[in-house]
């Protein structure tokens, strides 16, 4: 982490009155400096509209000591007092799924080993992917038959005192390969070597799951799942640990039970419960992944709320990184007086041989009993998560090919590209090729800059820039606000204008977006691709989200079938559309083609000449080609785009005022709306690649407005944002708030 000055903030959103903490690390040392800015702009590219930010007077702008603060990741986990105790003989057994034994370093599935001290026990798979044990500093003992990759295996290991003597056993579940299913091997210790094992197995470090101790840190972290592991207070024999091992309740009242951790309890929280009824609580480390399919998972249920017992096993990843715990560096307490907007801590840096810079970003919403105007821009902050420090360019296989595109590999990409342990996005793979199914803002997010690739955070800074240009005056909230307030916190706006890409939501944010609408509450849609996928915010947990990738949908990754449902909230996740949530329902369009090597225009259908959509094309003419200009792929419909479609929830009386229809073959239909594999699914084909404009009114006096385009507010800015594009934006804005009703 030598090469950027890195930063994250406590949250992304505060009110006016609230306070922000700011934690840094420095790639030099000496001093760094700080400032507050108001961002109107982030894009710089040659392209776009340029960077542009205001100058904001804090008492935080000052200079500031430099350190470097590391980042601590991989799942484990670890357990009040130091956990159950090994003085004597003593058996540790186990379920566990392997995903990755072949990794080349060890493991550790569980055990009081201290690397720093070379004292302990651990039950491990080594370098070579097979079992193995380390018993304070005696020589490493394994078996023979490797761990095979994503099987199911009852694992255990016996330490006799008395006899002197270490036994490994492994049996392979639903065994389908060559050779026995069962390995195992006793090894009596030498003399010197026993005595070291009898005093250190007693000594160690803090027991740990998934883990083991290197002094005060945790090591050797263990890729796979595991699940009801125990510790019993004596040597058990072939026979016994069969019969506990398959049976947790028989484990958990057996003789001499230490602990016996029953991993199907407290599934939507962090805490690891010991059934054995003897205190060895403990807590789960950087979120691995709950309500995972157990050794005895037999397909009767797919809910893991319905049958607790077969979701036991919790699956950890050397990479799960949920909060890097920075110390804080200074606090920045928003002034009550200040308007609400997007804002920065801008840092920068001296280096010896270079200057570094780094921005986080901050939106302030109005605080309490604070003035509020009438137009909302709201932030999709879920999908910035969502999308957190993606890696698609260097780790999608099929990047280009999607795309249509040669990739190219922003500052940030090569960073985290030659940098582990930042954190993934839902859109990666782990280490050993699962899913990413959280995703945490606690920590830096390089993709949610300023100055970065035009995705996301930055592409909005376009509706920002345009917003400063026409004067028009509006408050910014997060989904992170809607998702704790919901209704509240948009019933007292008259307009409500989304990001570019508002692409995960949450049942209660769903819900207030359409209950706002339906309340006379106007909408302006201003991208694509939005209200796709459902996801969950952690119900304890500050600053994570949960998606599972399930049935279906344009995606990085599959779950595991029988893993759908979300561990933080127990709900189905997947594409709202399959729970009879279509985009189409709340905005008139919904997802139905993307493409990443250039943009298109619209042009103006009938409906547009309709009296009731008069107000979107006042100063547009008849023929005029609307949007053949722009920042994201030089035109104003592209990259994703959307569709009308009256069967999945179009109003019947919405008007589909313009369409752009003329996209490349890189452009392709959304897989969950072909049934059949075929060749005619992109833009030279499939009449499905188009992208509607639509227009409603709703209830109550309101309307929604749709560009279904993440390239639209790429092109606000052209000429001066003296163009057709802006010219329709500012119709519609402006006509949405003034009071007058529509009429539905």
């Amino acid at each position: 982490m030598a090469e950027r000055l890195l930063a994250y903030a406590d949250r992304i959103s505060a009110a006016a009155g609230e306070r922000i903490e700011i934690k840094v690390s420095a790639p030099e040392g000496g001093a760094y400096q700080a400032k507050l800015i108001r961002l109107i702009c982030g894009d710089d590219s040659p392209e776009g509209p340029g960077f542009k930010a205001e100058d904001i007077p804090s008492p935080i702008a000052k200079s500031y000591p430099a350190r470097l603060q590391p980042i601590h990741f991989g799942s484990h986990v670890e357990f009040h007092k130091g956990g159950p105790l090994l003085a004597g003989s003593f058996t540790f057994f186990a379920m566990v799924w392997p995903t990755l034994p072949l990794k080349g370093a060890p493991q550790a599935i569980m055990g009081n080993f201290d690397a720093a001290n070379r004292s302990g026990c651990s039950l491990l798979i080594d370098a070579s992917g097979r079992l193995a044990v380390q018993l304070g500093d005696a020589p490493l003992l394994h078996l023979d038959k490797p761990m095979v990759e994503r099987q199911w295996h009852l694992v255990s290991l016996a330490f006799d005192v008395a006899a002197g003597t270490v036994t490994l056993r492994q049996r392979v579940l639903s065994h389908r390969g060559p050779g026995d299913a069962i390995a195992e091997t006793t090894r009596r210790l030498e003399p010197s070597d026993a005595a070291t094992a009898r005093t250190g197995a007693g000594v160690g470090g803090p027991f740990r799951i998934a883990a083991w101790s290197a002094g005060e840190l945790a090591a050797a972290h263990y890729n796979g799942k595991i699940d009801s592991p125990a510790v019993i207070g004596r040597a058990l024999d072939a026979e016994t640990i069969e019969t506990l091992g398959t049976d947790a309740k028989a484990a958990r009242a057996a003789s001499g039970v230490l602990a016996a951790w029953d991993f199907s309890q407290g599934i939507s929280g962090t805490a690891v419960t010991d059934a054995s009824g003897n205190g060895h609580q403990g807590r789960i480390v950087n979120l691995p992944a709950r309500a995972m399919k157990g050794w005895n998972w037999d397909g009767s249920a797919y809910d893991w709320t319905k049958a607790p017992e077969q979701y036991g096993a919790i699956h950890f990843h050397d990479d799960d990184l949920y909060d890097c715990e920075w110390e804080t560096d200074f606090a920045w307490d928003v002034p009550k007086d200040l308007k609400s907007g997007v804002y920065c801590v801008q840092l920068t840096q001296q280096g010896r041989s270079e200057a570094y810079e780094e921005f986080v970003p901050i939106c302030v919403r109005p605080g309490p009993g604070q003035k509020r105007n009438k137009l909302a821009l709201l932030i999709p902050s879920a999908s910035y998560w969502a999308y957190a420090n993606h890696q698609m360019p260097s780790s999608w296989t099929f990047n280009e090919t999607s795309m249509g595109v040669f990739e190219t590999m922003t500052a940030a990409d090569r960073y985290l590209e030659e940098h582990v342990g930042f954190g993934l996005s839902t859109y990666d793979n782990h280490s050993d090729g699962s899913g990413v199914c959280y995703s945490s803002s606690l920590r830096p997010v390089l993709n949610m800059r300023p100055k970065s690739h035009l995705w996301q955070f930055n592409a909005d800074t376009h509706i920002t820039d345009w917003l400063e240009a026409e004067q028009l005056d509006y408050d910014v909230i997060t989904d992170d606000d809607l998702e704790r307030e919901g209704l509240d916190i948009l019933k007292d706006y008259r307009c409500v204008i989304t990001g570019t890409h508002p692409e995960y939501y949450t049942l209660k944010m769903l819900d207030a977006v359409q209950a706002y609408t339906d309340l006379g509450g106007r909408l302006v849609y201003l991208g694509a691709n939005g209200f796709y996928w459902r996801i969950a915010y952690h119900q304890e947990l500050p600053g994570v989200i949960e998606h599972r990738r399930a049935e279906d949908g344009m995606r990085g990754w599959i779950s595991e079938g029988g893993e759908y449902y979300m561990s933080f909230t127990g709900e189905l996740g997947g594409l709202w559309r399959r729970m009879d949530r279509a985009p189409q329902l709340l905005c008139g369009a919904g997802f139905t083609a993307q493409g990443f090597d250039s943009a298109s225009s619209y042009k103006r259908r009938p409906e547009s000449f309709d009296p009731r959509a008069a107000f979107i094309f006042e100063g547009v003419g008849k023929d005029e080609v609307i949007g053949d200009f722009g920042t994201i792929g030089g035109g104003a419909a592209g990259w994703e785009i959307d569709r009308a479609d009256l069967a999945l929830g179009t109003p019947r009386h919405a008007l589909i005022v313009a369409e752009a229809t003329e996209f490349s073959s890189a452009y392709h239909w959304v897989k969950e709306e072909f049934n059949h594999t075929h060749s005619a699914i992109d833009g030279d084909t499939c009449p499905m690649v188009r992208c509607d404009m639509v227009f409603f009114e709703t209830p109550k006096g309101g309307a929604v407005f749709s560009t279904s385009s993440i390239s639209w507010a790429g092109a606000l800015a052209h000429a001066g944002y003296k163009n057709n594009v802006a010219r329709i934006t500012a119709n519609v804005v402006r006509r949405f708030l003034d009071p007058k009703p529509f009429e539905l």
